[in-house]
């Protein structure tokens, strides 16, 4: 008779003696947790990830697998609105692979059952902090001392430099660059460099070439980009949809930058504009 081998076995989370893990915080198997972290009731926190000392991860946070929070990092806390209700049942999602480095500060939603969305293999730099309701794309880059603002919605792959602020309900772009110290008040289109207080200085060309955009996109949306920024109208969003009327788009991405200024999801219909 051949008998079937035991399953293996899944290794045990790690938690240091000095950490302070709730009874209903559900861990994953070889979790890390550092001296004197906090997991409160209620956080969950998928295989692999690691708790770095001084930690904390409040309640209704959700971590995928292989996430990395490093020292007196907080995911989870109170949004910074003085009409919110601390009651009120929210929390953070963060996707697997995601790094959350020292002193980085993730708010939850401001919503019952909502969450503050953090997309996968994203990078929190040291002390930057992203506000209540914001939903992060898959990759985002935010660096050191940067500040996102609540409801921001920041497209995949985008690099928000250290020191640049986002003022609320923003949207970036899928693949822009923020320079350092930029202040964004405006929505910010796909694949641009943004720079100053709500100006734009072409095509990220740099990032784009590492992202692998072929000849004919990058020609395309070089096309995109001259329909909406110089054809002398004020009104982007106009001069967007004149160019979609026109076919000016010769391929995906370019009827996406295109169609991030007629979509009808900025809420103040406003955009960065060319620097002079």
């Amino acid at each position: 008779m051949t008998q079937t081998p035991p399953p293996p076995l899944t290794p045990p989370p790690q938690i240091h003696p000095s950490a302070l893990v709730a009874a209903g915080a559900v861990l994953g198997a070889n979790v890390t947790v550092g001296a004197f972290a906090i997991i409160e009731d209620g956080a969950t926190l998928g295989d692999g990830c690691e708790i770095a000392a001084h930690a904390v991860i409040k309640r209704g946070a959700v971590l995928g697998a292989g996430v990395r929070v490093d020292h007196h990092a907080v995911v989870g806390g109170a949004p910074q609105d003085l009409g919110f209700d601390e009651r009120v049942e929210s929390g953070v999602v963060v996707g697997t692979g995601t790094r959350i480095r020292e002193f980085a500060t993730i708010h939850r939603a401001t919503r019952a059952g909502g969450a503050t969305v953090i997309g996968a293999n994203c990078f929190l730099m040291a002390s930057s902090h992203v506000a209540h309701d914001c939903v992060l794309g898959e990759g985002v880059i935010v660096a050191n001392c940067a500040l996102v603002a609540g409801h921001v919605r920041i497209g995949a792959r985008a690099f928000i430099s250290g020191g640049v602020v986002i003022h609320q309900r923003v949207r970036i772009g899928e693949g822009a660059m923020t320079s350092g110290n930029a202040r964004l008040g405006m929505d910010v289109p796909p694949y641009v460099n943004a720079l100053e207080r709500n100006r734009v200085a072409g095509l990220n060309l740099v990032g784009l070439r590492r992202a692998g955009f072929s000849r004919a996109e990058i020609a395309d949306l070089k096309n995109c980009y001259a329909a909406v920024y110089h054809t002398g109208g004020a009104n982007l969003a106009a001069n967007a949809a004149a160019a979609l009327a026109a076919g000016t788009a010769a391929t995906p991405r370019g009827r996406a930058f295109l169609e991030f200024f007629t979509s009808g999801e900025s809420v103040r219909k406003q955009f960065v504009r060319e620097r002079e």
